[in-house]
Formats: structure tokens, sequence, C-alpha cells
């Protein structure tokens, strides 16, 4: 396309997509619903802006996949599916990010039946406009190939169109996880994905037509290190970041990242994935590399990272898709960890909300294992928190003597708690323990000064001299004593915390005699409501 045609284009896009400026607020961490209520069920997929034809307005169109297990997890979060089965592609439209409509399902599987009858597995996909065919191209994962459809339509139907094998581009007949990225500077779209074997390589491929066909019209190998897989990609600035998570399977992961000036690379560090700072203390807020979307406000430009919590089939929470603004310090991005926020369509604003949460892996859903564990990652602590041993035995990676910090919640508990896991205080000796994290303002993130709310839940038996929930700001100490065993799941909350100059310190203390047992879920830190 003619550069100035397609800047013309774009032009007419943004001053039909822009809308007045209003307050939008992100609430990760609980399912989502349409704006009518209906379920949202879409994962592994990602947003792609296109004109809708009925009405000529530019939209977001949300496309991934519903699996069986979405909603029966969603139904009841108590029991972890042990299998991932494809129901249909969806498709969600939107002006703004936040209020969606549903449409019918984009790909069924009957269609997909009706060329291939055994499907094993089917996500990670994209959709893309073929302007020479005039057709919509939806890439997708598809067993051990790269299934291609189309539609005329955004919203469907896409039809079977062919089945790409890899092997002769890359090695191996299929991709180790894949996203499509649309650059939105040229009009461009770009298969990112990674090598089918092991996943330690990634690669870019030009989508566009061979032959009278949609297909990948070129292949550049840009990593090659550690196994990486959820390869998505955004731009910004005029840079290309490169995302990717490590090989944990439906657990969540940090998020890795290169940079590159061109599309094609050289992407820096050289076959050297960065960790993304703002994401250690729980792995991505609980989630894995899934796609980015961005909004060119007339203040700025906002990144925003959409991760996928394969909650269905790992247990690790609440919600399928958790989104949060990535921000920049010169080129290094910066992943914010919010519960809650806030956001201005219109200029690209955005801010923490008020009813945020600030505990980092708050629910111990982070830790894939028992911790410590001596298996891929090995691991002393748990993610975000600290712990202190006074007395008893040593943590020690491997050492079977060791406390195990963390405890595997029970059907039964999850009637009551978020989750598979939960915090654990417990030695087969006596022991004096404390367990905390520390809260405090960054440059992107501020904790204001003012009164907030710690609660939690706790389960406890007898055999505790001293059980305590506490939170310190400035060396003012405010202490929960926990008395009395509770044989289930009880609320616990302190009110009304001072905090100050933007830091604060929240944990537990215990000191307890041999085989004593706390476990603790669902720790929350928010500020008080109309409250200094």
């Amino acid at each position: 396309m003619n550069i100035n045609i397609l800047f013309l284009v774009l032009l007419w896009f943004c001053s039909n997509y822009t809308l007045v400026a209003q307050t939008l607020n992100i609430k990760n961490d609980r399912f989502w619903d349409t704006k009518n209520g209906e379920p949202i069920y879409s994962q592994g997929g990602g947003i792609f802006k296109f004109t809708d034809p009925n009405t000529n307005i530019g939209k977001y169109y949300w496309y991934g996949v519903q699996y069986n297990e979405a909603e029966l997890y969603r139904n009841n979060p108590t029991v972890t599916q042990p299998n991932a089965t494809f129901l249909s592609v969806t498709c969600y439209t939107s002006t703004d990010l936040v209020n969606w409509d549903s449409e019918k399902p984009v790909l069924t599987k009957e269609e997909i039946n009706k060329h291939y009858s055994n499907t094993k597995w089917l996500g990670r996909l994209g959709v893309v406009y073929i302007s020479v065919l005039k057709k919509y191209a939806m890439f997708i994962q598809h067993d051990d190939q790269v299934l291609i459809t189309v539609s005329d339509s955004p919203i469907g139907p896409f039809k079977w169109h062919q089945r790409i094998n890899m092997k002769a581009m890359i090695g191996t007949s299929n991709t180790g996880d894949q996203t499509v990225f649309t650059d939105e500077d040229t009009g461009i779209s770009y298969l990112v994905y990674s090598y089918g074997n092991g996943r330690n390589k990634i690669y870019i491929s030009e989508i566009g037509v061979k032959e009278g066909m949609v297909n990948l019209l070129d292949c550049t190998e840009v990593f090659r290190g550690a196994g990486r897989e959820g390869n998505c990609m955004f731009k910004y600035n005029g840079k290309y970041y490169l995302f990717a998570s490590n090989l944990y399977g439906w657990d969540s992961s940090y998020a890795y990242y290169l940079v590159a000036d061109k599309i094609k690379g050289p992407y820096t560090p050289i076959n050297k994935m960065l960790i993304t700072p703002g994401c250690m203390d729980d792995y991505a807020h609980i989630t894995q590399t899934g796609f980015f979307t961005s909004i060119k406000g007339s203040n700025q430009e906002l990144v925003i990272y959409c991760g996928d919590r394969w909650a269905d089939f790992a247990g690790n929470g609440l919600g399928y898709n958790q989104w949060f603004p990535i921000t920049f310090d010169g080129e290094t991005p910066y992943f914010n960890s919010l519960n809650s926020w806030d956001f201005d369509v219109s200029t690209g604003s955005w801010a923490v909300a008020s009813d945020n949460d600030y505990v980092k892996n708050g629910s111990f859903e982070a830790d894939r294992r028992h911790i410590p564990s001596p298996v891929k990652p090995i691991q002393e602590q748990l993610k975000g928190w600290t712990t202190l041993i006074y007395q008893g035995n040593t943590i020690v990676v491997g050492d079977d003597e060791s406390p195990v910090l963390n405890y595997f919640n029970t059907e039964e508990d999850r009637k009551q708690v978020v989750g598979e896991k939960s915090l654990n205080i417990s030695d087969n000796i006596n022991f004096k323990r404390k367990v905390y994290q520390v809260i405090e303002s960054n440059q992107f993130v501020k904790l204001e000064d003012g009164l907030y709310k710690l609660s939690a839940k706790i389960k406890n038996t007898s055999g505790f001299t001293k059980l305590n929930m506490y939170a310190e700001s400035v060396n003012k100490q405010t202490f929960l004593p926990i008395i009395e065993p509770n044989a289930q799941w009880t609320a616990i909350e302190i009110n009304d915390i001072h905090v100050l100059n933007g830091k604060v310190e929240i944990g537990f203390m215990a000191e307890g005699i041999a085989n004593a047992s706390c476990q603790i879920d669902d720790v929350c830190l928010v500020k008080n409501k109309n409250k200094f």
C-alpha cells in the first residue's frame, strides 16, 4: 500500500476511533463479563483493530478460545480441570477495551471437524486483514501444525483455508506457542512463534499471500537460547519489544523481553532475554505472557500487557484474563502488578484505582510447587514474601528437614479460599518465625499515605504461644493476636492502619510447639475510602 494512502487510512481510523474522555477500570483477579453480564471466555488469543463493516466505526476485536473446562472452573473453582477441550473461537467487540459485546462464535468445532475430526489442541491465535484478497485470516496452533482460516468479516464465520507444516521452514511441523502482531505504522502483520521442540528459538514471519493462498512469506530467527513460550510483541516509541515466558506449562512465569529497532532485529541483548522489572514478586501477577494492546491517546501511548492466567488448568486463582499497564524507564519496560487500575481511553493516561489491593502474591498462587523447591524453578522463598527463622529448622532447598512454606489447599479448603495454595507456618520442632512483605512506593506506583485495611483468612491448630497478624509503618506497629484455634477458615482484619512515607510492612509472627500448624490465605491491603 502507498505510504501516503496508509497514513490517510490510519488517520481516518483514529478519528473514528477516538472517544470522549472517560475513566474506565480494569479489575483483575476475577472472572470478566460482557456489558450484558455474559461470561467472557477468551484464552490464548489477541486483540486487533478493524473497521466494523456495518457501521464504519473502528473497534477492538478480541479473539480467543473457549474451552469446555473454562466454564466448569468458573462455576466451581474448587476443582482444577485435567484437560483442555476446544469448543469454539469466540469474538468480543468494544470501542473502549472495557465494555465488551459478545459476537457469535467465529470458528466452530463443527467447522474444524469437517476437515480434521480428532483435534487435541487448538489455541494461540490471531487475526489479520489480507487486503489483496479482501479476507480476514486467522492463524491458529492446531495439533502439530498451523491452521489458517478465512472470513469475509471480522466477526466470521471463519472457514478452513489450509494447514501449514512448518518443518521445511524451521525444522518442526508445529510452532511452540505463537501470536499475531500487526505493525500499525506499516500495516504489515507477522506471526511471532517459537521452535516446536524445546522452544529454544524464536522466529518472526511476515504474513501475506503465496500462490493465491494466505501463508507465511519468510522466516527470520531472532532468538536462540533458553526455552521460551507465550511469544508476543508490541511496538513503542519506534522500537519493537518481543516478550515470552518460561516453560512452566499452565503456571505463571516471569515476563522476559528483548528490544530491537527493526521488526526482524537484531534483538538485544543477543540471545539472552531480560526479566521485566516489576514482574518478579508474583510471576507477572500470576500470568503467562499472552499479548499486548495499545492506546495511542492524546497525552501518551498506553501499552497494556494482556496476560493469560490458565486458572482452569493450573488452579492458580480466579480470572482467565489479567491486564496491566506497562511503563518505561528509557527503553526498559516496567510491569505494574495491580489488582485494580483506571485509564482514560482518550488520553491514554492511567492511575492506580482506589480499591487496588497492594499485596503481591497475597493468595500464594505464584509458587508452582512446595517451597523451598529443588525442582525448576529452584526457589527458597515464597514469591513476594520473606520468611525469617528465629527458632526451628532452617530453610534449605532439597533438605527433608526444611520447613515447607506453603500448603496445598484441599477441595474443601477451596470452598473458602482462593486457589490451590496458601501460606504454611509449621515445623516438626518448636519454632519461632516471621513471614512478611514490604510494600512501598516506586517511580510508577505510589502507595499513598492514609488509612488502610489489612485482611486475610486463617486456619490454625492449638500449640501457638504467639500468633499475630501485623502491620508496621514508620516504626508504629499494629497487631491482631489470634488467640484461639480455628478449625475452619476464619476471616481476620486490621482496620485503620496508618501508612506514612509511602511504605508499610505487613506480615505474620508465630511461636509454636512442634507440629503446631497455621495456614493463611487471601491476604489483602486496601486503602480505606474517604479516610486520611
